[in-house]
């Protein structure tokens, strides 16, 4: 069950905030961690093994965190079992299946099965069960004393899927006592309208101009064609992640907790460096705090900090998914955030516009690695997007890029416009509760009507 689906909007949505709002105060916790249960076990229907793995992680979070706080001779042993445990579970079902395959290509005599079915949100709420664990370590953090408000922070329905990524020190007041006005509420529901509508009316139309060159295969479209899929392929991932988090924000509020934000305007950035602390800001929190930091950050010499950057970029990759692909995208990224460090950096942050016409190119490039699992097919994406390589810049139907242009213009449009402030700034000086209720709406219906069409495709940040 998706947030962008009827079955959500029009079953889950009203039941549960129903009953939520209906339940006294000090007995929310349990309304929300049995409907987030209910969320979860629906969505692992078909594999409720994978239910069962989450109620086995929050258990073995919550002793092992009380066991670091109790028995501070064995907090280091203590600890690092708990992360040794997360790392396994998400190993064995995110990479597992990935090796497995890869070795049976290089012998004939390993015939083991590969289907390992990837449990949903196990890479978020893998990353939030050992940032508790550290915290408690560090003494940051006290151990959660009730099982009831661990399960709750992990498994909150709004987050648990795909972010953002909250540590447990954001949330744990409000764990135990929260707040929730009416007006906080109606803001929340905003949110999660304002988000749908990225997702819906946005992200998923742009995503069929790239299944479409999918489809059509990336040795018969033309140069312009090439372009105008990847950017759209840029488009969408963004809108698709964006509106989850607005979503997620939204619902949050709704709830009586206060979720970070995990975007910041990414695709107005000057530097690959400054698009990655404002693109999925929880994940880029989580490695500098949990991973580059304990690494020894920037602070032990120029060759160190090359080693740590390296690292933190090919985990970041690793994070992603299980290929190849992901490995290289994050070696790319670390070579680009690398040559920016010591080189370039400080230049295309000085001169604004050659900045973001570095972008303009790099941004999308990037995405087409991160997108493209089969190096073969990656290539010859590459050749036809600079064909100057020995390929021809059109197709055989020469003009295909105007079909698909004419088809999709409003929405490359739309997507770069509100990829900048602009439109936020104006939506934010806009007073009339009116005309804000009748904008609103219009979402609202049209994601609804766009959703009982069959345009529910689901949240891209499911597969990692």
């Amino acid at each position: 069950m998706v947030f962008s689906s009827l079955n959500f909007i029009l079953i889950f949505f009203p039941i549960f905030f129903i009953f939520y709002y209906a339940t006294p105060d000090r007995y929310k916790n349990y309304t929300l961690l049995i409907g987030s249960l209910a969320f979860y076990f629906v969505g692992t229907i078909n594999a409720p093994y994978h239910f069962v793995l989450l109620i086995a992680c929050m258990i073995v979070d919550y002793l092992v965190g009380l066991g670091i706080e109790r028995f501070r001779r064995y907090k280091k042993t203590l600890l690092i079992a708990g992360i040794v445990f997360h790392l396994i579970c998400l190993c064995t079902f995110k990479y597992a299946g990935f090796v497995i395959g890869e070795l049976g290509k290089i012998s004939d005599s390993i015939n083991l099965t590969t289907d390992i079915i990837l449990p949903i949100g196990i890479s978020f709420y893998t990353f939030q069960g050992i940032s508790y664990l550290v915290d408690v370590y560090r003494v940051t953090v006290q151990a959660e004393k009730s099982l009831l408000c661990y399960c709750v922070y992990i498994s909150m329905f709004e987050q648990l899927i795909a972010g953002p990524i909250v540590t447990y020190g954001l949330v744990q007041y409000d764990l135990e006592k929260r707040n929730i006005w009416i007006e906080d509420a109606l803001k929340g529901f905003a949110t999660f309208i304002f988000g749908l509508g990225l997702k819906v009316l946005l992200a998923n139309p742009l995503g069929k101009l790239w299944s479409q060159s999918l489809a059509i295969g990336f040795e018969s479209i033309s140069t312009p064609l090439a372009w105008m899929s990847v950017i759209a392929y840029s488009f969408q991932i963004y809108f698709d992640f964006f509106g989850y988090s607005l979503m997620a924000i939204g619902l949050g509020k709704m709830l009586g907790f206060e979720l970070p934000i995990n975007f910041n305007h990414p695709y107005t950035s000057l530097t690959m460096t400054e698009f990655w602390r404002r693109w999925h800001i929880t994940l880029g929190s989580w490695f500098r705090e949990y991973v580059y930091i304990p690494l020894g950050g920037s602070k032990k010499g120029a060759g160190r900090t090359v080693l740590n950057l390296l690292i933190v970029w090919l985990l970041t990759g690793i994070w992603h998914g299980a290929g190849y692909n992901f490995v290289l995208w994050g070696f790319m990224l670390f070579l680009i955030i690398f040559i920016e460090k010591f080189f370039i950096g400080k230049f295309l942050t000085e001169h604004r516009t050659i900045g973001h016409i570095y972008m303009i190119l790099l941004i999308p490039l990037s995405w087409a690695v991160f997108a493209v699992t089969d190096f073969s097919q990656l290539v010859v994406l590459f050749t036809r997007l600079f064909p100057f390589f020995g390929q021809s810049a059109w197709s055989v139907f020469r003009y295909d890029y105007l079909k698909y242009l004419e088809l999709y213009y409003p929405f490359l449009i739309i997507g770069v416009l509100f990829s900048t402030k602009l439109p936020y700034k104006l939506l934010k000086r806009v007073k009339s509760k009116i005309v804000i209720t009748v904008f609103l709406a219009a979402i609202f219906l049209a994601s609804l009507y766009c959703m009982y069409q069959g345009l529910d495709d689901p949240f891209l940040y499911f597969r990692f």
